[in-house]
């Protein structure tokens, strides 16, 4: 389970406290739950997802960014490979706008999205999910998809609203733990 750092706007980042609201919570006792904070840095994305899957060869990486445009916990069906002009915290832009030079434009994620969103919002927890197939051509997309090409899909992305606007850090946390437990 990774989330970000700060960056722009986001001084506190909600995907990285909502990760750690979850950590607190736990998941089921079978789980093996690892939690990592990335850099809002292209290249560091792109040296860490891979070595995260070989150290812990997971079933299952979920991913977790802030949007400042979002007001639900929105499930992100897949990520893009091309698209990418802005610059992340080192002012550092791909000079190909892409993940994975010759990837494919889009991979969706192995995960029933439309399932979990449906089952989740059926728990009746006081936030509410919907589901995106655009997770915004900049660090989470580009997260996303480097992940997803990496894990033959076995990658999920939840996009969370920046905090109070609406929900807490623990409302966020306990829609995490549901999201993730359904997931899996």
């Amino acid at each position: 389970l990774a989330g970000f750092g700060p960056f722009g706007e986001h001084a506190v980042n909600a995907s990285w406290i909502a990760v750690q609201e979850l950590e607190k919570l736990g998941l089921r006792n079978d789980v093996d739950l690892h939690v990592y904070e990335f850099p809002v840095e292209y290249q560091t994305v792109q040296r860490l997802i891979p070595a995260l899957w070989k150290k812990h060869s997971p079933q299952l990486v979920v991913h977790v960014g802030v949007s400042g445009m979002a007001t639900t916990v929105t499930l992100e069906k897949c990520g893009h490979n091309v698209g990418y002009k802005g610059l992340d915290n080192c002012r550092f832009c791909p000079g190909s706008q892409c993940c994975v030079e010759g990837g494919p434009e889009c991979i969706d994620s192995i995960v029933d999205m439309d399932t979990v969103c449906r089952r989740v919002s059926a728990l009746g927890l006081d936030v509410t999910v919907t589901i995106s197939k655009d997770a915004g051509r900049y660090l989470c997309d580009f997260t996303y998809y480097t992940s997803l090409y990496q894990s033959c899909g076995r990658s999920a992305f939840v996009h969370v609203p920046p905090l109070g606007k609406p929900y807490t850090a623990e409302q966020l946390g306990r829609a995490l733990q549901a999201i993730i437990e359904e997931m899996l």
